[in-house]
């Protein structure tokens, strides 16, 4: 089916629909099950287990357990994947993995989620996703590119047997896949225990295999396309800014991240309106205006260091199990944490409630 979709409209033609299609998916999963790797994680430094952590283990888990088999069943080459096979940032992954989980917890939602919120009309959203390519585009071949590169070059690797996570272990591929069998066990007793409704179930999952189908789309593309094609799936870091220069300079012929972005938007909005969730929102202050702005310039700095986002380091990077994947995802994880634990306890702990109020009152989950 492939082969014929690529005679039929080209490389570029193939890349951009798999890419809208698979945005698709991923929007509208993810607005159903409001995924988020930000309330994951306010949620379990409160040490709350609520849905939203049962939703971000079950979409994780069903990414890993879908791209392991893949892996087995031989639609995805390792040695394509450049997170397997090139020079690596280890210290771009910790410091830029601080950096966005903190500017995540700032701007109430991580890229992935901003650009699904504003697809549902959240104005606040759709200001700080647009705040969050421009800084983007600005690290990526901008102003702040030179910081980036020094930051980027503290601290890297390169051999394959330290880029992949299994090997670090001495584990062998079929780790992989009980590890994600554990991890989507968890999700599942999460799940139950909270009350998961079926509709967030099934999104939920669904995102975990929208990463499993850019791994295996663009491995598939790649094995057809003459020119060399690179084989990555799900992200929002390079992808936003991308997306954001294609539309201000001169069109040339999409690819498939210029089309996920819009993907993913047209996907939420069906969703949204379908479930009868769209309603327009705005700032309430220019407090909360300087907050969502400090978080995007964060994320977009901090996602492009780390070579991915919550989505494109966090789950896609994490389900091939490359090294610096994890390590930014932790790096995430102990930023929005401390991150967190600042905003709510200025003159004391606050307490569960107090945070809860906070989380409501600006429409994000």
């Amino acid at each position: 089916m492939l082969e014929w979709l690529v005679d039929a409209v080209g490389e570029a033609g193939a890349a951009a629909i798999g890419g809208a299609l698979i945005g698709l998916l991923f929007g509208a999963a993810a607005e159903r099950s409001r995924f988020c790797l930000r309330a994951a994680a306010v949620d379990f430094f409160h040490l709350r287990f609520t849905d939203r952590i049962a939703v971000w283990l079950l979409a994780f888990s069903a990414a890993l357990i879908a791209t392991r088999l893949a892996f087995g069943w031989e639609l995805i080459s390792p040695a394509r994947i450049r997170q397997l096979s090139a020079p690596m940032s280890v210290s771009g992954a910790v410091f830029g993995g601080l950096l966005f989980g903190a500017g995540m917890v700032l701007a109430r939602g991580c890229s992935s989620r901003l650009l699904v919120l504003s697809a549902t009309g959240n104005l606040r959203a759709l200001l700080a996703g647009l705040v969050f390519a421009v800084t983007a585009q600005a690290s990526l071949r901008g102003a702040l590119s030179p910081l980036r590169d020094w930051m980027a070059g503290l601290w890297t690797i390169g051999d394959p047997k330290t880029l992949d996570a299994l090997a670090v272990f001495g584990l062998g591929e079929t780790a992989g896949l009980v590890i994600g069998l554990i991890w989507f066990a968890a999700g599942i007793g999460y799940a139950l225990r909270s009350g998961l409704r079926p509709s967030e179930w099934l999104g939920a999952i669904g995102v975990g295999l929208a990463v499993a189908a850019g791994w295996t789309f663009t491995s598939g593309l790649a094995e057809l396309a003459f020119d060399p094609t690179p084989v990555h799936s799900l992200s929002f870091t390079g992808p936003s800014a991308n997306t954001l220069m294609y539309v201000l300079n001169r069109p040339t012929l999409p690819d498939f991240d210029t089309a996920l972005v819009p993907g993913v938007f047209a996907g939420a909005f069906l969703a949204a309106w379908l479930g009868g969730t769209l309603r327009l929102e705005g700032f309430e202050g220019g407090r909360s205006m300087r907050r969502y702005l400090a978080g995007a310039v964060m994320m977009g700095f901090g996602g492009m260091l780390a070579g991915g986002c919550a989505v494109g380091a966090g789950v896609s990077g994490a389900a091939v199990f490359a090294t610096v994947a994890w390590i930014t995802l932790v790096a995430m994880w102990v930023g929005a944490g401390l991150t967190d634990r600042l905003l709510t306890q200025p003159e004391g702990v606050a307490a569960p409630s107090d945070a809860d109020s906070i989380v409501k009152s600006t429409g994000i989950a």
